[in-house]
């Protein structure tokens, strides 16, 4: 990939940050983004609270997380919920993840004649096995013919509503999918494709391949190609971006208890409007403030203190990793229950604790292990459907998300 004159010194001279000439916005359809950072959808976590707090530090397209279009289509009351926008919260945008092409377009029609979204992306990422073993997520742009009748349909009735796709390079290395399926995205009207730069088989080991990013941006020429994977801090993304050429970047575990990183990567992509604060000094203060803001978020989400305190208890790890916050506090604050039991431990910290550098860096959340991709019987002998993989498909649509 040629490389911007800028690049070779954006990492050495730091701090990291695009030349104002090369910072741009990122257009996806009518949709322009200050800065071109999207937040992956993560089942259990891209609520509405955690959306809120990540815009909060800086401009970008804020995913929810993923919905089910079978359960969309019959208006389950847990789903309606997920698809929710806070008043503050523009562009709305909603993931959907779909197996069948009726049910997808009439889940699409739905979020648009009922004014739920602003965009729309659809998930051909997932690699959890109760998924791809019944032809779903990851495994399904190997049916080509599948994969186009879905995406075309849905695009069709998006409108002018724009439609993009998540995908991963494929089931493994010798079933890839990506070029393929960025092909017939492009040609069926989406408004930018995105790739996790690896295999359903890798799930989330290794390192991505950001070769197949730059790969993909030579064949989908006429809309954004986005670049996700091993996106830990702004200047990975200032690296993806030179290269692989690719129009924007969407990060997922990178930023698990880090949303002020979407300050970090608004600063360093975006223009001068798409960060308002000045760069953050993550001390123990400023990020117990943020775990408390998170947690104040999740109460008002579920209209619940209990339960909005039980959901932030699965962020401490990722909020404190690195802080001098000792092994009893971390359980204490793992078993809160309201947001005064919250400011009494948050009270005990030494919030005067610098950042702590690269203890606190790096990969986030489970990685898992390589592992054979589990998929129908005989899914992989053909490019086209056949009966019993339609039969698999049927049991497909369930609530998993990943990509």
């Amino acid at each position: 990939m040629p490389v911007p004159p800028w690049a070779a010194e954006v990492w050495e001279n730091g701090p990291v940050t695009l030349p104002a000439t090369a910072a741009r916005p990122l257009r996806i359809g009518p949709l322009t983004l200050a800065a071109p950072v999207v937040l992956a959808p993560m089942a259990g976590i891209t609520n509405t609270a955690f959306r809120r707090l990540c815009r909060e530090y800086g401009a970008g397209l804020y995913v929810s997380e993923m919905i089910t279009t079978r359960a969309l289509v019959e208006r389950n009351a847990a789903t309606m919920r997920l698809i929710r926008h806070h008043e503050s919260e523009t562009p709305r945008s909603i993931q959907l993840y779909g197996v069948d092409p009726a049910t997808t377009e009439a889940a699409v029609r739905m979020l648009v004649t009922e004014d739920h979204a602003d965009h729309i992306d659809l998930n051909f990422g997932c690699p959890v096995p109760k998924v791809t073993r019944k032809g779903g997520g990851a495994a399904l742009p190997w049916k080509l013919g599948l994969f186009r009748d879905i995406v075309s349909r849905a695009a069709r009735a998006a409108g002018d509503v724009p439609l993009t796709v998540k995908m991963r390079k494929g089931i493994d290395p010798d079933h890839l999918t990506f070029l393929d399926a960025g092909r017939i995205a492009e040609d069926a009207g989406v408004s930018a494709v995105a790739l996790h730069a690896r295999t359903a088989s890798e799930f989330y080991s290794g390192t991505a391949d950001w070769d197949a990013i730059g790969e993909l941006k030579q064949v989908v020429t006429s809309v954004p190609v986005l670049g996700n994977g091993d996106i830990w801090a702004a200047d990975d993304a200032v690296r993806m971006l030179a290269e692989t050429g690719c129009d924007g970047v969407v990060v997922g575990r990178g930023c698990l208890g880090r949303p002020w990183l979407f300050g970090d990567l608004a600063r360093a992509l975006g223009g001068p409007d798409a960060a308002p604060d000045d760069p953050v000094d993550a001390t123990l203060a400023f990020v117990a403030r943020a775990f408390r803001r998170h947690a104040e978020l999740l109460v008002e989400f579920f209209d619940d203190e209990g339960r909005g305190c039980r959901d932030i208890r699965k962020h401490v790890a990722w909020y404190f990793k690195g802080y001098p916050v000792g092994g009893e506090l971390r359980a204490s604050l793992a078993t809160v229950s309201t947001l005064a039991e919250i400011d009494d431990l948050i009270a005990t910290m030494d919030l005067t604790a610098p950042y702590p550098g690269a203890a606190a860096e790096g990969q986030r959340g489970r990685a898992g292990s390589p592992k054979r991709t589990a998929l129908p019987q005989g899914w992989l002998d053909s490019r086209d459907l056949g009966e019993d993989a339609s039969c698999a498909l049927a049991e497909a649509e369930l609530d998993h998300s990943g990509g």
